[in-house]
């Protein structure tokens, strides 16, 4: 068991904070830069008039916004970005489960492989054959291809 914790803080936390950090970036950017564009088009348009260039700059900034706030909102960018924080904190409290000392809170040792085995979306075997060879490409000194979960 303790491979596998090995591989979900090498692999699936990694990764998790990493995308959850992008999406956190790309949440804000679009969330300062919709109303920023509305603003733009809202008080450009007080200063549309006969030149070209004046009645462009609002209607652009506008198209934009809509553009921008669609995205945001239809794309559901806060919500990716929700996921992959709880799943981050999913893999913690796994990995503190694994690590459990008192041994009182344990369950039976096939129980619990199975109960991580499931939690993970593998199979007992599945979950073994991800700690053999996680300890053999640790023996390597390489990284291992694989992620701990197949389920997210």
């Amino acid at each position: 068991m303790k491979e596998v914790v090995e591989v979900v803080k090498r692999k699936d936390m990694e990764d998790y904070e990493r995308l959850g950090n992008l999406a956190l970036k790309i949440n804000k950017t679009l969330a300062i830069s919709g109303p920023l564009l509305t603003g733009i088009a809202a008080v450009g348009s007080v200063f549309a008039g006969d030149g070209s260039w004046t009645t462009l700059v609002p209607v652009l900034a506008g198209a934009l916004a809509t553009v921008v706030n669609a995205f945001e909102h239809g794309g559901q960018v806060g919500m990716v970005f929700e996921m992959y924080r709880n799943c981050g904190g999913f893999f913690q409290l796994l990995e503190e489960t694994i690590e459990e000392k008192d041994l009182d809170k344990r369950e039976n040792g096939e129980l619990f492989e199975m109960k991580m085995a499931l939690q993970l979306g593998r199979s007992v075997s599945q979950l073994r054959e991800l700690a053999s060879k996680s300890a053999s490409y640790r023996m390597e000194g390489s990284e291992i291809d694989e992620f701990a979960s197949k389920l997210f």
